[in-house]
């Protein structure tokens, strides 16, 4: 079976430009895209919006939109929106529902606690996935209370929202969690393949729990790409720096990947929340290639190519690549025949 690509747009580069490339990726054969919503930067809803009204045939996905900020029945209006808006192609809906648990420093600096976030998560799935189903909910959960609730279209298309829901998943009960209830999971970022083989066999095991197949489970996987043929030196610089955020800011992440609490220390004494340009470039001359290499496609098109392919024989079906150089053409056209 042919491997779906897709691309992970985040504020990196400006939106006149991101529309353009969201066709030029249509048109060179890619599945999906899937934007961020991880920061105070750039709107998914909005950016998803605005692209599946240019296109016709590529499939959208929130990656993730954070369950703190919306209520479930407003997320499920919304999505039935957007359903609205992209049709279908081959009969599957062009809009996905990623969700996550959001992350710290940000989370509790505009006022959210983030209490039990597998129980939060649950009741959202479950109460979203009831609302799809265009009948009236009643539900009511620690976090999530619906009292005679539905999706209130009157006047348009009534039809099941067949609209699948994705966990983006990191710590491991989540990862459990996603398997039970999930249709997909989004696997991390600037993660060791050795780390998605450990993913995977947990979103196995809650699957099992379930007494699902992992055939019903979509495994598509955030993956940093930073390619260039002319300047593979350049290529690991910008990938140097999106490390050094990682330690800084994630560590749970990097200790998952097998990186030092050396190395998580010195970059940590180097990098704050919100931190400049200039520190991540000095934090990133602490952080050594093999390092950066063990986390994602890095270097010229083979060597970003052959790196991915690692991703895919662990189990990933979609990778969705991170662009982090100025062009991303050369990103689509590196990945339009696959790998």
């Amino acid at each position: 079976m042919h491997t779906r690509f897709a691309l992970y747009l985040q504020d990196k580069h400006n939106i006149p430009y991101e529309m353009e490339i969201v066709k030029y990726a249509e048109d060179r054969g890619f599945s999906e895209i899937w934007q961020a919503d991880t920061r105070l930067a750039r709107d998914c809803i909005v950016m998803m919006s605005a692209f599946l009204a240019q296109t016709k045939r590529l499939r959208f996905g929130s990656g993730v939109l954070p369950i703190w900020t919306r209520n479930p029945a407003v997320i499920a209006a919304t999505w039935s929106t957007m359903w609205e808006l992209g049709g279908k192609y081959q009969d599957r809906s062009r809009v996905m529902l990623g969700l996550g648990a959001w992350w710290e420093p940000i989370a509790s600096r505009v006022g959210v606690k983030r209490e039990k976030p597998l129980q939060a998560m649950r009741e959202n799935i479950e109460s979203i996935r009831q609302l799809f189903s265009m009948q009236e909910v009643s539900y009511h959960g620690q976090f999530v209370n619906l009292d005679r609730v539905q999706l209130d279209v009157a006047y348009g298309d009534r039809s099941v929202r067949d609209i699948p829901i994705y966990i983006g998943a990191t710590g491991e009960k989540m990862l459990e969690m996603a398997g039970e209830i999930a249709d997909g999971v989004v696997l991390n970022y600037v993660v060791s393949v050795d780390y998605i083989r450990h993913a995977i066999s947990l979103v196995q095991k809650g699957a099992e729990k379930a007494g699902r197949s992992m055939q019903e489970i979509d495994l598509p996987e955030l993956l940093v790409c930073s390619l260039s043929d002319k300047d593979p030196n350049a290529a690991m610089a910008e990938a140097k720096k999106l490390v050094a955020y990682y330690l800084a800011t994630e560590p749970h992440i990097m200790k998952a990947s097998g990186v030092s609490d050396e190395l998580l220390e010195k970059v940590q004494s180097i990098l704050g929340w919100p931190a400049t340009e200039a520190d991540y470039i000095r934090a990133s001359k602490e952080i050594p290639e093999d390092v950066v290499r063990k986390l994602m496609a890095v270097g010229t098109t083979q060597e970003c190519r052959t790196k991915v392919k690692e991703y895919i024989d662990a189990g990933v079906t979609c990778p969705i690549l991170f662009p982090m150089m100025p062009d991303i053409r050369p990103v689509v056209d590196a990945f339009a025949e696959g790998c």
